[in-house]
């Protein structure tokens, strides 16, 4: 991948590594590092990696006697033994009286229903059992997940569970209860009726849900006074005005990246930020997969400008770096078709290569003038109606968001606001500093005729200033509605009554409309009753709670022309000093998520810290602003903290040193420094991370210049794991990149024969038994993290926390490898992402050394784990050469919240103190299907009781956007797709495939890798 420096000029410094010797080139191009520390060969990184591989260990020498060695042994495995044998205290189980009619205990249901991000639907199918959802997936039936689910949606189910939920209605700091609340705003909402509800003000998030949007116009209707306002600090705000100037009306874009050859992204991250991202990533892996041996040898080309790196990027064939005020001379560039630049020039190129089969998106966070010249390039190619259409906003009352929290606090201060009721959102965390909310707010609710309420999951900042804190039952605990990104509507059902005392959004506004007993079923079903009418609407209801969508309601392309403004160039301010950036995070978003332990601990895409934000730099502007010394290009143990100033504001902030940043800019990532979150995200004692909205002004919600960084002489400890379980990768052919135009030359299918292993007697056909693989293709994975807490949900897998995570002793089963290449931080290509979990080797180094068998070999190929035979000793984490088995050195799996244990899969173990675990390849699935096809054959519905090609899908397959993870049974020939035999056997005689280590170990894993493609110009 091409990288190329359109910031601040080079010094012309080369980066040393003083008197350290550099790590040897791999055996084969190009040389690839995990970290800077890695890059330099720090004293850190040596002694880290000493530890890891100790030089000379088998050569040991001691005078200790080999019978005295046995019996230190001995007691310590004894008492290694007692360790790993604790376990939890028994608990009483009651069974039902009676059982419900659908239920059988063992068996899970699953329920379609939708969750919504940003206020968009994505279809999901909930795992429950005995009335527990425990799991969330995608629904392959709705055309915003195709069956997939980031890591942000998976996450829900355990919000659900989360004890700091909010559980009762607050007034003035006091317990109070709904029946108080509705009598006290019920009165005021009919004194109003006079004046049609003048000084009502109402504010929400984004809405797409039909009915919510129905009931908010019968209030208005009621009370036409009533004001509605939309604010979300993550807004389509630019969008909203480009498309605006472009064609003269609100409207939004569809994008098919899979009907692209060319593609072409100005500081658009669409593989994760968007309402639609999980559709996205599918589809721009549909047109990349690489299957040489099926006539399938070409794939679209990515460019990408971008001014913070992002997974998009990491995945692009040319990418440049850009300041964010940059990247709108590089759209004039390619619009105007003369631009400079050698990436510039490229793209123009190809775009005239491939007429009609082009596409260009825009990021939110650039101005609106990027996203005219954006819509006004796919117009002039002749791609709309292609790979890109416009419907109707799928928005209810789209708004510039920005300016609608402006006038409602202007509002509020002229005395023109009596009642203010807010649902969801807290704008007094996250609303621009420069509005000032959370001081307004608190002035507001202590005046005295005014009102304030706050429907939300936490007593949060915004309910501390509240008079009235309402709170907002979950999404599987209430009924509901909302469109995806194409429009298309789904049923929101509930899966578990409340926990709490929480209500719906829907049932607040029955409320204020004088109906308060009405529940959300009648309310849901009402609407859709009086919207789609018919004889037959009871079974076409039930088809939509089954199939989770309603057919045939997506939103319907618009014809758009190009307005005489669509390329109309403005003045562009030049920026000066040092630009500052801001990003969502890419697990807590904009901080709603940050009391969730799954995401909070999961390791960020490119950077892989957990549990705090850092200020995001190259190593070259960390040199020009004096924060490291002069080609010290290093991430050291304890990151130095800065202070970040701007506009009279300023935070505290540990930097990080990012290959692949541009220069002269600093990315912010929001979501962090909480106060009023819960214990995993924040409180007033604690607090992770800082808070990066405090810099962040309505003027400038994306980039500002200006910034000044100095250092305040203080260091702080970061959990980053992007060292940790290292392979020792020196001379070590790791990851295979391959280029289209022949540069790189594909590696022949290596066979390994030498081993002392003896042979595993296994069938070599699927009637006679299994041979489970799996093959990741690297060229579709895009590093996402949808399978690391897809496996976490699946396998009770513990949050450990931050000092055990710097430590070393993360839990995740699943990890993503990330890394670079290229001789300096300055240069490098990448990064390359590779998914890392057990490779259930034939010849496995970590079973020939447990002492008591607890690590054992099937005879369907799996690497188990007994884990009442586990004691403790650790000899096989130290044998694995892939560094993928992990330590319960404390009781994490302990809880003392009981209903966190709801959230537990009940057909996993759970896993106590001493014990060893693993990637078990889902064998709990496995087994699962193998009873249901042992119970089909007896039956006689199907004439083997061998398990079919898709009927097992493990949980990280099954989460994965991309689809870049197959399982299945190698032994299949021809069973399974008419006669084709399962995908993992083709795709293990795919050209191209390997395995690691295999050659250099000779284990013989059980999962292999297809490379990863550039596409270059």
């Amino acid at each position: 991948m091409e990288d190329r420096e359109l910031s601040i000029e080079s010094r012309g410094e080369k980066p040393h590594c003083s008197d350290r010797s550099p790590i040897p080139e791999s055996l084969s191009a190009p040389r690839l590092w995990r970290s800077l520390d890695e890059l330099a060969q720090t004293d850190e990184f040596r002694e880290a990696m000493f530890r890891e591989f100790p030089k000379a260990a088998s050569e040991w020498d001691d005078s200790t006697s080999r019978r005295s060695f046995l019996k230190v042994m001995g007691a310590s495995i004894a008492l290694a033994g007692m360790a790993g044998c604790v376990r939890p205290t028994t608990e009483k189980i009651v069974p039902y009286i009676r059982q419900p009619e659908e239920m059988t205990p063992g068996k899970p249901l699953y329920f379609a229903t939708a969750s919504t991000f940003r206020g968009y639907a994505r279809g999901i199918l909930v795992e429950s059992h005995e009335g527990r959802p425990t799991k969330i997936e995608g629904n392959p039936d709705h055309p915003a997940s195709l069956g997939a689910a980031d890591a942000i949606t998976q996450g829900h189910v355990l919000d659900l569970y989360d004890p700091d939920r909010s559980q009762v209605v607050n007034y003035a700091g006091e317990v109070s209860n709904w029946n108080s609340f509705s009598r006290v705003i019920q009165a005021e909402f009919e004194s109003r009726k006079n004046t049609g509800g003048q000084g009502i003000r109402l504010l929400t998030g984004t809405i797409t849900s039909p009915t919510l949007a129905a009931q908010i116009d019968a209030l208005i209707k009621t009370y036409p006074n009533l004001k509605w306002h939309q604010f979300e600090p993550v807004n389509k705000d630019n969008e909203k005005q480009g498309l605006q100037q472009a064609f003269g009306k609100i409207v939004q874009p569809i994008y098919h990246f899979d009907r692209a050859k060319i593609i072409v992204s100005l500081d658009d991250n669409f593989l994760a930020d968007h309402p639609g991202s999980v559709r996205y990533a599918r589809n721009f892996a549909d047109g990349r997969r690489m299957r040489p041996k099926q006539d399938k040898k070409d794939m679209s080309r990515l460019y990408v400008a971008e001014s913070s790196p992002s997974i998009t990027g990491a995945v692009a064939d040319e990418r440049v770096r850009a300041k964010p005020s940059e990247i709108l001379n590089i759209a004039r560039g390619i619009e105007s078709g003369n631009g400079t630049g050698e990436f510039v020039q490229h793209v123009v190129a190809d775009l005239a290569k491939f007429p009609g089969e082009t596409l260009i998106v825009a990021g939110e966070s650039q101005p609106p003038e990027v996203h005219a010249l954006a819509a006004a390039l796919n117009s002039k190619l002749g791609n709309i109606g292609k790979a890109v259409e416009y419907v109707d906003s799928v928005e209810a009352n789209p708004q510039i968001q920005t300016e609608s929290l402006r006038q409602l606090i202007a509002d509020m201060a002229s005395g023109g606001v009596d009642v203010l009721i807010m649902i969801g959102g807290n704008p007094a965390y996250d609303a621009p500093t420069d509005f000032g909310f959370a001081e307004k707010l608190r002035t507001f609710s202590t005046t005295n005729g005014k009102r304030t309420i706050h429907l939300s999951s936490h007593y949060d900042e915004t309910s501390f200033l509240c008079q009235w804190h309402l709170p907002l039952a979950h999404e599987l605990e209430a009924w509901g509605d909302a469109r995806a990104f194409d429009g298309t509507a789904t049923i929101i059902q509930p899966l578990i009554a409340p926990l709490y005392q929480g209500r719906s959004p829907y049932e607040l506004l029955t409320i204020l409309l004088g109906a308060p007993n009405r529940g959300g079923y009648e309310i849901i079903r009402d609407y859709w009753a009086a919207v789609l009418p018919g004889n037959d609407f009871e079974s076409r209801w039930d088809k939509w709670l089954n199939d989770g969508v309603i057919p045939d309601t997506q939103a319907k392309a618009v014809s758009v022309s190009l307005t005489a403004d669509a390329t109309k160039q403005t003045a562009q301010s030049i920026s000066s000093g040092t630009e500052i950036i801001f990003r969502p995070d890419p697990q807590l978003w904009d901080g709603r998520y940050a009391n969730n332990g799954w995401l909070m601990e999961v390791a960020r895409p490119l950077t892989r810290l957990t549990w705090d934000n850092v200020a995001l730099m190259s190593p070259k502007t960390a040199e020009m602003l004096g924060l490291i010394a002069p080609a010290d290009y290093l991430s050291k143990p304890k990151a130095t903290i800065v202070t970040l100033a701007i506009n009279n504001q300023s935070v505290r902030a540990p930097i990080w040193l990012m290959p692949g940043h541009p220069d002269d800019c600093i990315t912010v990532h929001l979501g962090f420094g909480r106060d009023r979150s819960g214990r995993v995200g924040g409180t007033q004692e604690f607090q992770p991370g800082f808070n990066a909205y405090t810099l962040r002004s309505s003027s400038a919600m994306w980039f500002a210049s200006g910034l000044k960084v100095s250092s305040t002489g203080d260091e702080m400890v970061l959990a980053c794991i992007q060292n940790h379980s290292s392979m020792n990768q020196e001379g070590r052919d790791l990851i295979h990149i391959r280029k289209l135009n022949g540069e790189t030359k594909s590696e022949e299918k290596r066979t390994v024969s030498l081993t002392l292993y003896p042979p595993r007697p296994y069938h070599d056909d699927v009637r006679q038994g299994n041979k489970w693989g799996m093959v990741i293709d690297q060229n579709a994975c895009i590093g996402c993290n949808a399978c690391v807490v897809a496996c976490q949900s699946e396998n009770n897998i513990a949050v450990v926390g931050k000092e055990q995570v710097s430590r070393g002793r993360e839990m995740q089963w699943l990890r993503i490898d990330t890394y670079y290449a290229g001789k300096s931080a300055d240069d490098a290509d990448g990064p390359y992402f590779q998914p890392m979990l057990c490779m259930h080797c034939e010849n496995a180094p970590c079973e020939v050394v447990c002492p008591v068998g607890a690590t054992t070999h099937d005879a369907e190929g799996l690497n188990n784990m007994v884990y009442n035979r586990c004691v403790g000793t650790r000899y096989c984490s130290n044998n694995c050469p892939y560094k993928v088995r992990h330590f319960n050195f404390f009781q994490f799996s302990n809880t003392d919240v009981e209903v966190l244990k709801m959230a537990a899969n009940p057909n996993v173990t759970v896993r106590t103190r001493g014990v060893m675990e693993k990637c078990s390849y889902c064998v709990q699935r496995i087994n699962a299907t193998r009873i249901e096809a042992k119970k089909q054959f007896v039956n006689g519905q199907r004439e083997f009781d061998a398990i079919h090609d898709g009927e097992v899908v493990t949980a990280c397959q099954q989460s994965c956007p991309t689809q870049a993870i197959y399982f299945g049974n190698i032994n299949d020939k021809d069973l399974s797709r008419d006669g084709k035999g399962s995908v993992v056997r083709e795709l293990l005689e795919e050209e191209g495939n390997y395995t690691l280590l295999d050659e250099e170990l000779q284990t013989r894993p059980r999962t292999s890798y297809l490379p990863r493609y550039i596409n270059p110009a």
